[in-house]
């Protein structure tokens, strides 16, 4: 390896000139051209060398040192980089790429980690290593992407998806995943953190894959692979915060927090500064363009501050929407907000006001159907009655809080979502928040009748709204997914007193004794028994699950009357206390299907004294899918004599028209 005394790059090599910083200019080329970058390290194209570029505005001098490839690593030599009016240091090194490794030293401290780092092969506190992307031989030249119409969530966390919880690992779960009929995969984030046990939310590296599930380029297989079996890739990315441990960045200035601005994890970015928001859409642009994900997922869009005044009016998230869309060439690319404020501007046009994203979770689904069929109460569950008739409201609204006032918060939530496209709300009964968030993370089929849960997931896959599945969930998965982290010293007991203390306040927890023994984040073990058994995939119930999974979803996406996604050919009623029904009606050609679910208990209803549940002028209903048949797991089938329908318990059944036959007769599955 040679090395010269670091100059600033050329005009040509980082796009500035006289105009640099202009938001414009910057903007397009984060999107376009993958050698223009405004952070971090980046070897040439021509493959002389590599140049580097940091923002330390507060800082008279930074130099690269430079290490070799050992463990521990050994110092070779120190470069001065160049500082520039911005506030930027740059510089190039000739003879330097990939595998190198590197570090950074602000007047004399440290060395640190780079911001923008790459990736971190001893941890967060180490070495940055020269990557490129770019030298990853693709094979899916040929991949467009996900419609939003089309898509099926699968959400999971790289490292307890799998025994040995890494990225190579994961390939050999993707054809399960196609085959249940999830049309995505959501990865919960990798931004790499401290320790080797965590959610992904602690994030310190937003551009450096987590080291603990595998380099770079075993991500990038992972998403080729994907893209093979016909899966997107969605990352679930953080914005709002970094991470208590390793995170470095006041050490280069104290900008790149806004004070004035906290969230629940932290201060806020300071996106009021050119160089900290330019950072973020360039993460946005690199995971999209180098790593060819075909979504981002913003984590707490709510805690997202942008107060900036930038003239043209622009928010954040409309010009990180724009910057991945333009990384994506010919790609689709889908921005997923999650977002508590049922705040439906986060996904209207631009042109009506909106933030242009495509997609925000929905949360007050998974909260209605959890009051109804586990009768949990506390906390947010407050806010919800547990009944069919509100049931209907969320599902004819999307949420069902639109303004109206929050017991929990003492304030109003929402805005109107009427006009939505159901897509663009996201439903779930179970994700990492629902579960992971729990005490122990038990899961939902862990504490209900698994008639109730058979029935929830009839419920979730029989509407247009965008659905979630979490994994396990298809198999029923006998192990929790409980909260984990890997901090060092007083900030891991901080961490484990902290998640016991939040439990206080809940009825079953009061007692010191009980919340004694909640699991502690920080044991290895705690870790160890959230990693799936997908064996339980093989025997019952979880086989059984599996296959109505596979056959709702087979519905759903097969069926012509589940294409329609829009308001006008879906109805949804509620029948008495328990019973709801949804009807879903072809655009054209093709039957309607009817879909009548009891979440809590079982009953009869006349279908044909129901407008909503009537069958089509010269048609009879027949039951298609039975939850409650034993294929699925159920000893309870349904009976359906005429028009007179009845659930022996709680479970739900999808039905279709056809033609009147001479003698009504009893049908079940």
């Amino acid at each position: 390896m040679t090395t010269h005394d670091s100059t600033p790059p050329s005009e040509s090599a980082w796009s500035d000139g006289p105009n640099s910083d202009a938001p414009s200019t910057r903007r397009a080329a984060i999107g376009v051209d993958s050698a223009l970058v405004a952070h971090g390290a980046r070897p040439m194209l021509d493959g002389t060398g590599t140049a580097f570029r940091v923002w330390a505005p507060d800082r008279e001098s930074v130099q690269l040192v430079l290490f070799d490839r050992s463990t521990p690593p050994k110092e070779l030599r120190r470069l001065g980089l160049a500082r520039q009016h911005d506030g930027f240091h740059v510089g190039s090194v000739s003879g330097l790429g990939p595998g190198d490794r590197y570090m950074l030293s602000p007047d004399g401290e440290g060395p640190f980690p780079d911001p923008a780092s790459r990736f971190q092969p001893l941890g967060v506190h180490g070495p940055s290593e020269i990557v490129d992307v770019r030298s990853f031989q693709w094979t899916d030249a040929r991949w467009r992407g996900c419609p939003l119409e089309d898509l099926v969530v699968y959400e999971l966390h790289v490292g307890t998806a799998t025994p040995e919880g890494t990225f190579r690992a994961l390939i050999e779960k993707l054809d399960h995943v196609r085959a249940l009929g999830a049309t995505a995969v959501e990865l919960m984030p990798l931004a790499d953190f401290a320790g080797d046990r965590n959610w992904g939310y602690d994030g310190v590296c937003p551009f450096a894959p987590a080291r603990c599930y595998g380099r770079p380029e075993d991500l990038a297989a992972l998403i080729d692979a994907a893209h093979a079996r016909g899966l997107a890739v969605i990352l679930d990315v953080v914005y709002n915060h970094l991470g208590p441990e390793g995170n470095y960045l006041r050490r280069w200035s104290e900008r790149w927090f806004d004070e004035a601005h906290h969230t629940p994890w932290g201060p806020a970015l300071n996106f009021g500064v050119e160089a900290v928001r330019t950072f973020v859409l360039e993460n946005a642009a690199y995971w999209v363009r180098d790593f060819h994900f075909d979504g981002l997922r913003l984590d707490a869009t709510h805690a997202i501050v942008d107060t900036r005044d930038r003239g043209e009016g622009t928010h954040l998230l409309t010009e990180l929407a724009d910057v991945a869309r333009a990384a994506a060439s010919e790609r689709e690319v889908l921005l997923i907000a999650e977002d508590e404020r049922n705040e439906a501007r986060l996904v209207r046009e631009v042109s009506r006001g909106g933030l242009g994203l495509d997609a925000t979770w929905a949360d007050d689904f998974h909260h209605e159907v959890r009051r109804i069929i586990a009768g949990d109460h506390e906390g947010w569950f407050a806010d919800f009655e547990g009944t069919t008739g509100e049931l209907a409201k969320i599902l004819q609204k999307g949420w069902l809080y639109d303004g109206q006032m929050a017991p929990s918060r003492g304030a109003p939530r929402g805005t109107p979502a009427f006009d939505l496209p159901p897509p663009r709300l996201v439903h779930c009964v179970q994700n990492h928040d629902q579960v992971g968030n729990r005490a122990t993370g038990d899961r939902l089929s862990h504490g209900v009748v698994l008639g109730r849960y058979r029935a929830a997931i009839a419920l979730l896959l029989s509407t247009p709204f965008t659905p979630l599945l979490f994994m396990g969930q298809e198999f029923a998965a006998s192990t929790p997914f409980a909260y984990f982290t890997s901090h060092e010293g007083g900030l891991g007991h901080l961490v484990t007193e902290g998640r016991r203390a939040e439990f206080a306040k809940f009825e079953a927890f009061r007692d010191p004794a009980r919340r004694s023994a909640i699991p502690d984040p920080q044991a290895p073990d705690t870790f160890a028994r959230s990693k799936l058994d997908w064996s339980d995939s093989l025997r019952s119930p979880g086989k059984e699950i599996l296959a109505l999974h596979r056959a709702l979803l087979q519905l759903r996406r097969e069926e012509p009357a589940m294409a329609a996604t829009n308001r006008v050919d879906y109805d949804v009623a509620a029948l008495g206390r328990d019973l709801l029904a949804v009807r879903r009606r072809p655009r054209r050609l093709g039957e309607p299907l009817l879909f009548v679910v009891g979440l809590r208990a079982g009953g009869t209803v006349d279908l044909a004294a129901h407008a909503p549940t009537a069958p089509p002028e010269g048609r009879d209903w027949h039951i298609e899918i039975d939850t409650e048949s034993p294929t699925y797991g159920g000893d309870s089938p349904a009976r359906l004599a005429g028009a007179t329908l009845t659930l022996a318990s709680a479970g739900a059944v999808v039905l279709r028209a056809r033609a009147q036959r001479a003698n009504a007769r009893t049908v079940s599955q």
